[in-house]
């Protein structure tokens, strides 16, 4: 590491620069990935978070809930199955609304998610109360409605059919299609849209139960948690470009840092020739190559990181960013081995070397 650490030290300026494009484009990376994660979080938290794997949806409703109609004998059914089985379900309404704050003009969009309490899909209370399956126009809400100027004890009423509702609870992370989910019992969903479809049944079970269900029933398909964000309009399409910019910018980093070092290569040829003659293995010049390759990459990293978490300081609350020590640690990786995979061109260039010929070239 010798060699590497003389050659820093003698090209201070080359090497900064190829630094500062390096920690732009991590910097890039980490930010779009927190932005791909906040985005998916911010679309379907509800459903990424729920106790069940699995939900029970009509067939016909191609995997997507919104779509998704059971009728009540079925539902009734359904569930009577899975206690046999000793399986845990709990029924499930989602209804898209539109909200106004008594007094003033402005409208909030939201989910209504109507549940059984208790139950599964019963969120965590983080400030106030659960209410009950007897209670009337009363809700549990996710915490970003605060940002509205909502707090517990207000009312919220509902566009469609006037109806006051009761804020007694807030949730966090819970919302759906980019709208913040309020969680009431199945009578105040009632009371609300004039109707009450079952739109899934969610399932606390492994596999083998799930297609025990789907296979003793007609008209219904069980789907995974992960089979239903795809169904959420917009979620795969949207994850889907994020995903294709973050490959890019890989792909990007790695030409960046394979076109840099096979030219720095190409400069060093003769010096690398010369140091050949005088006895220089050729795994201890690719160990230095590595070793330089690795070193800029890790201290971009670094760099890249501390300005992602400067950055989402300084982002609004609402504003849908998540970047998760896992989510770093997944991109840190892929980002060093595309780093490696840069260098290969160079070592091969490096192993091709004649001591004789790049003497020669040099005299």
């Amino acid at each position: 590491m010798f060699l590497a650490l003389r050659e820093f030290k003698h090209a201070k300026v080359r090497y900064l620069l190829i630094s500062l494009i390096m920690i732009l484009i991590a910097w890039l990376v980490l930010f779009v990935s927190g932005l791909a994660n906040g985005l998916s979080s911010d679309n379907a938290s509800s459903i990424k978070t729920m106790k069940p794997e699995y939900l029970v949806l009509q067939k016909e409703a191609d995997q997507r809930i919104n779509r998704s109609a059971l009728d009540d004998d079925l539902a009734a059914d359904i569930r009577e199955f899975t206690q046999r089985h000793d399986t845990e379900s709990a029924l499930l309404s989602i209804y898209m609304a539109t909200l106004t704050k008594p007094g003033t003009s402005k409208k909030l969009d939201a989910a209504y998610f109507g549940i059984e309490v208790p139950g599964l899909l019963q969120p965590e209370i983080t400030e106030g109360k659960m209410f009950t399956n007897e209670s009337v126009d009363e809700i549990v809400v996710d915490q970003s409605i605060k940002n509205e100027g909502f707090s517990l004890g207000d009312r919220i009423i509902d566009e469609t059919s006037g109806k006051k509702l009761k804020i007694i609870g807030f949730t966090k992370n819970q919302s759906f299609s980019h709208s913040p989910v309020i969680h009431m019992n199945m009578k105040t969903l009632l009371s609300v849209k004039n109707e009450n479809t079952i739109h899934a049944i969610a399932l606390k079970g492994d596999k083998n139960t799930a297609k025990q269900v789907e296979k003793n029933f007609s008209g219904i398909e069980t789907v995974s948690k992960s089979q239903a964000l795809k169904g959420i309009p917009g979620y795969q399409e949207e994850q889907g470009s994020l995903l294709m910019m973050i490959v890019f910018l890989f792909v990007i980093a790695a030409f960046v840092l394979a076109v840099f070092f096979y030219v720095i290569t190409i400069q060093k040829i003769n010096q690398f020739g010369v140091l050949k003659a005088i006895g220089a293995k050729t795994g201890y010049l690719a160990k230095n190559i590595i070793f330089q390759v690795m070193f800029l990459s890790s201290v971009s990293l670094l760099i890249s990181i501390a300005l992602t978490f400067t950055a989402s300081f300084v982002l609004p609350d609402h504003f849908p960013f998540d970047l998760s020590p896992f989510l770093i640690v997944i991109c840190s990786l892929l980002f060093l081995t595309v780093a490696l995979l840069g260098s290969f061109l160079s070592l091969f260039k490096v192993a091709k070397v004649d001591a004789i010929d790049a003497i020669g070239r040099a005299v």
